[in-house]
């Protein structure tokens, strides 16, 4: 079988339950994949802590 290539990386991670609680909900309820919220939560925060300079993967 052919290996697929991805432009995604498999993370792990722990997180205050309180706030997982309510992404998971946002998440559901907006019909946003967990994985697509995550991309651009961790742009802004690259963003705020100019890491980069500008949004170019996520709305």
């Amino acid at each position: 079988m052919a290996q697929v290539k991805r432009n995604r990386k498999q993370i792990a991670s722990t997180v205050d339950e309180e706030l997982w609680e309510a992404f998971r909900t946002l998440s559901q309820n907006m019909r946003i994949p967990a994985s697509r919220m995550l991309d651009e939560a961790l742009e802004d925060l690259l963003l705020k802590y100019e890491v980069i300079s500008e949004k170019v993967k996520t709305p």
